[in-house]
């Protein structure tokens, strides 16, 4: 599972956690502007924007799993399983398999706008990259520093719902996701207030009492209305060092440890890496479970005008400083 956040001061940040039990093999991937993106129904782009992101490259083919692009808007995929429904070829449609669809978006759009005119003409279909790779059941947020949108291909097709927190999670529907919203709508960042009695004399005892019922599990939508509550209430100067900071600990607030949320097979989802990009200037930060340092690729720095693939291995382990 998995929880993916927006977050804007001076500069607009996109990212996310990628929570599973196991890795891929992922890196940060710079596609630059000449690299040939073959689409499976919609032949060939071979001109398009610039994206850096992290994805697992297969074949020479970057599959993102969150990506930027050079004109600042993001795009991440999130597990939605049970409730996606990708579909057969449809005749008068852009035919995309799920996997490409973040390069056939952030490749041709500059806005959530242009975004959202390309999807309303799209058909996502139920074709996997691979017999090695199996398809996955995934939705969506796409966001520029303006507005967010999610985006689920579901049994009767294409549903797109504007997005005011700029926060995704996984199940339930983005809708009913949102609908939870209402439950906490008294929760607040400030100091607990006696509302349940006039006659009783209740004190708060603790500081932060006014968040009390904020969910803390580790499930889906759980995940959202905490992310949505801390993000919401975020505080932070405007400067880049700030702005990275504070994204981080949005993101840390949802974080998952190794041993608290067991799967099928024994193992355990952890928090394989985290990720914030800085969409207005290019840069992609990320830490990994074992490696709490933020390591920053910058998209800028990278032959933009090549064909080629410029692909750097997700570092896993970090360094104890000894300061005595």
């Amino acid at each position: 599972m998995c929880t993916a956040a927006t977050y804007v001061t001076k500069d607009f940040y996109f990212g996310r956690t990628l929570d599973y039990d196991f890795s891929y093999g992922d890196e940060v991937t710079v596609t630059p502007r000449n690299y040939l993106f073959h689409f499976r129904e919609m032949g060939n782009i071979s001109s398009h924007y610039a994206l850096i992101g992290m994805a697992h490259v297969e074949e020479d083919y970057p599959l993102y799993h969150d990506a930027v692009n050079e004109k600042g808007l993001g795009m991440a995929g999130l597990n939605f399983v049970g409730n996606a429904c990708f579909h057969a070829k449809a005749e008068g449609r852009d035919n995309i398999a799920q996997f490409e669809l973040i390069p056939w978006i952030l490749g041709q759009c500059a806005t959530v706008e242009e975004a959202e005119r390309l999807i309303k003409r799209i058909n996502l279909l139920d074709i996997s990259f691979s017999e090695a790779l199996p398809l996955a059941s995934l939705h969506w947020i796409i966001s520029d520093r303006e507005r967010a949108i999610t985006v689920e291909s579901v049994r009767d097709g294409i549903k797109i719902y504007e997005n005011p927190v700029g926060i995704l999670t996984n199940n339930p529907t983005f809708a009913q996701q949102f609908f939870s919203l209402n439950h906490y709508m008294n929760l607040s960042p400030g100091l607990a207030e006696n509302r349940f009695s006039s006659e009783l004399n209740l004190q708060p005892y603790s500081r932060g009492m006014g968040a009390l019922g904020l969910p803390g599990d580790l499930s889906s939508q759980s995940r959202f209305v905490r992310a949505a509550f801390v993000k919401m209430n975020s505080i932070s100067g405007t400067g880049e060092r700030e702005s990275v900071s504070q994204f981080f600990h949005i993101l840390g607030s949802v974080d998952q440890q190794r041993g608290c949320c067991q799967v099928e097979n024994g193992g355990y989802e952890i928090t394989i890496y985290t990720s914030c990009c800085n969409a207005t200037k290019g840069i992609y930060y990320y830490t990994s479970y074992d490696n709490h340092q933020i390591t920053a690729v910058h998209m800028h720095r990278e032959p933009l005008e090549g064909k080629e693939l410029v692909r750097y291995p997700r570092l896993e382990h970090g360094q104890i400083w000894e300061q005595n």
